[in-house]
C-alpha cells in the first residue's frame, strides 16, 4: 500500500523553482549554471547545468536532510515498502557499503555468495567483516551462476551459527531469483539481517509477474539501482531499511561517512521522478515492457541454434523465480561465444547489449524499450545466425567452483604484496581481484588462494576478449599476491 502523495515530487519542485528565480550563484560548482563551460552547454543545453546546484536552505543537504530532500525520501520509502530511504549518489555501491558495515562489525562473519559483486568485497575490506561464501548454484548448460538455495544457507548456518547477517543477491545479473521469503525466515530465526543486493531489481515490486523483492517479504535492508532498470540516471540508487536488527541510526552514520558533501541536484531530482513514475504508473509501463520483451524471446526462439531462455529455468536449482526483462541469449550454437556475438553485433548492426560471457549475451530490457527497439535486436541476431556456417561450440562449462579462503579480505587488503607473473601465482595468496566487468564478479578474491584452475580460467577469459579489472595490471599479465 503506497502512503503519501505518490504524484508529488518535492526535491525535483524545489531545484525547478531554483532555476526559474534565476538565482545569482555565488556559490559551487564553478561553472555557474553552464556560463563556465561553454562546449558541454551547447552539447547538452542549459537547463540541466542550471539544475546542477549545491546544497541550500530550500534545496535541503543529503548528508542530514530536514526538508525537501527528506520528504522525497520518504515518499520514496513508502513506494518501497520501507521504514526508511535513504538517496545514494555513489550507485547502490555505496548502499553495500552501508548495509554491510551497518550490520556487521570488525571481526563478525556475514554470510555471502561467491558471485556477488565487488562492491561486496570492497565493502568486507572497510568493515573488517569475515565473510563466509555460498557458493551458488551453476546452471551447467548455459553455463552461468545462479542463485544460492535454501538448503545450502541452512547448511551454512550449521557451520556459522554465530554470523550477523546473510547478503543475497535478488535477482541476479541474468534475472534468476533466489526464495527470498525462505531465506529471511531462515536467517531471522538465527538472528541474522538480511542484506538484499537488488541493483537489477528496482522495478520488481511494481508489478506482479516478478520475483518478491527483500522489502516484501521482510529483508532487514537492501539497495536498489534505479538508474539500471527505472529511469534514473546513472549512478543513482537508493537505499532501503526496515529491520529490528539493524539499527537505523547506525546505518545513517555509515551514510555520513560515506557520502559526498556534493551530491548531484540532477542524480536525487531523476530519482524523485523516477520513483514518481512507478508508482503511479510502474504497472502499466511494466506491463508494456513484458509483453515487448515475451514477444522477443519467442521470435529468438525460433531461431535455429539460438536460446533465449526464461521462465522454464523457474524450478532448477538457484531459479526459484525469474524476471523476464532480463533477455539472457545463449549463443554457442550457432558457433560464437558470447564475447564474438557482443563485439559483431556492437560493430555490424550497431547494438550493444548489457554483458557476455563464454555462451550467452545478455540484453536488459526495461520500461524504456520500444517495440522497434526490441525488433532491431532480433533481426540482427536472425541475420547473424543465418551467416554463421561455424559448428556449434561444445558445452563445456569452466567456472572454477573450489576457492580456498586463506586470510580475510581485509588482512589482504593491508598486507605486504609483491608482483609476479599470472603463469607463476599457482598456490599464492592473492593481493588483489581479478573480475570480468560487467558483471563485476571476482574470479579471484583478496585473500583466496590462487588455483591452476583460476589461472586457466583467467587465461581463457584474456583469449576471449573478456574486459578484465580489478588488477594494477590492465592486461592481467601480472597479478599482486602476498608477500615481500
Amino acid at each position: 500500500m503506497l502512503n503519501g502523495d505518490q504524484n508529488l515530487t518535492p526535491l525535483f519542485d524545489a531545484v525547478r523553482k531554483y532555476v526559474d528565480d534565476k538565482v545569482i550563484p555565488f556559490h559551487v560548482p564553478g561553472h555557474k549554471q553552464g556560463r563556465g563551460i561553454e562546449e558541454l552547454r551547447e552539447y547538452i543545453g542549459e537547463k540541466a547545468l542550471q539544475m546542477d546546484a549545491n546544497g541550500m536552505d530550500e534545496l535541503d543537504y543529503l548528508t542530514s536532510p530536514t526538508g525537501v530532500i527528506l520528504e522525497s525520501e520518504k515518499l520514496m520509502s513508502n513506494a518501497f515498502g520501507a521504514e526508511n530511504a535513504y538517496f545514494l549518489v555513489n550507485g547502490t555501491t555505496s548502499g553495500v557499503q552501508a548495509m554491510i558495515i551497518g550490520a556487521c562489525n570488525p571481526g563478525d562473519r556475514i554470510i555471502i555468495p561467491r558471485n556477488a559483486h565487488k562492491s561486496t568485497i570492497g565493502a568486507i575490506v572497510l568493515s573488517g567483516a569475515i565473510p563466509v561464501y555460498i557458493r551458488p548454484e551453476i546452471n551447467k548448460s548455459l553455463g552461468i551462476a545462479m542463485g544460492i538455495t535454501v538448503d545450502s544457507l541452512k547448511e551454512t548456518i550449521k557451520k556459522y551459527p554465530h554470523a550477523k547477517a546473510v547478503f543475497v543477491v535478488n535477482p541476479t545479473y541474468y534475472g534468476a531469483a533466489p526464495d527470498m521469503k525462505s531465506i529471511v525466515r531462515v536467517a531471522h530465526r538465527h538472528n541474522m539481517a538480511v542484506l538484499s543486493d537488488e541493483a537489477h531489481g528496482a522495478h520488481m515490486c511494481f508489478h506482479d509477474d516478478f520475483p518478491l523483492t527483500g522489502m516484501e517479504v521482510g529483508a532487514d535492508m537492501s539497495c536498489v539501482s534505479l538508474h539500471k532498470t527505472s529511469g534514473s540516471l546513472t549512478q543513482s540508487s537508493a537505499l532501503l531499511v526496515r529491520s529490528n536488527i539493524v539499527s537505523d541510526e547506525k546505518v545513517r552514520q555509515v551514510l555520513n561517512l560515506t557520502y559526498t558533501t556534493s551530491a548531484s541536484y540532477l542524480l536525487m531530482c531523476s530519482l524523485d521522478i523516477a520513483r514518481k513514475q512507478l508508482a503511479t504508473k510502474g504497472s502499466e509501463m511494466l506491463e508494456q515492457n513484458l509483453v515487448l520483451v515475451r514477444e522477443a524471446r519467442d521470435e529468438i526462439n525460433k531461431i535455429d541454434r539460438l536460446y533465449a531462455f526464461g521462465k522454464e529455468l523457474v524450478g532448477t536449482p538457484g531459479c526459484y523465480d525469474l524476471d523476464e526483462t532480463k533477455l539472457g541469449i545463449n549463443v554457442r550454437g550457432i558457433g560464437y561465444t558470447g564475447y564474438q556475438m557482443e563485439a559483431k553485433l556492437r560493430k555490424e548492426y550497431n547494438i550493444q547489449i548489457e554483458l557476455s560471457d563464454l555462451y550467452n549475451i545478455l540484453a536488459i530490457t526495461s520500461i524504456g524499450d520500444t517495440e522497434e527497439s526490441l525488433h532491431l535486436l532480433v533481426s540482427a541476431l536472425k541475420d547473424a545466425a543465418s551467416k554463421s556456417g561455424a559448428v556449434g561450440l561444445g558445452n563445456k562449462v569452466f567456472i572454477p567452483e573450489s576457492l580456498e579462503m586463506i586470510v580475510s579480505p581485509r588482512d589482504a587488503f593491508y598486507s605486504p604484496k609483491k608482483t609476479v607473473a599470472i603463469d607463476d601465482a599457482e598456490g599464492e595468496v592473492a593481493g588483489e581481484m581479478v573480475m570480468a566487468y560487467p558483471p563485476g564478479i571476482p574470479v579471484i578474491c583478496m585473500g583466496e588462494r590462487i588455483s591452476k584452475d583460476i589461472i586457466a580460467y583467467i587465461k581463457l577469459l584474456k583469449e576471449q576478449g573478456c574486459e578484465l579489472q580489478g588488477t594494477v595490471d590492465p592486461y592481467v599479465n601480472n597479478i599482486k599476491v602476498l608477500g615481500m
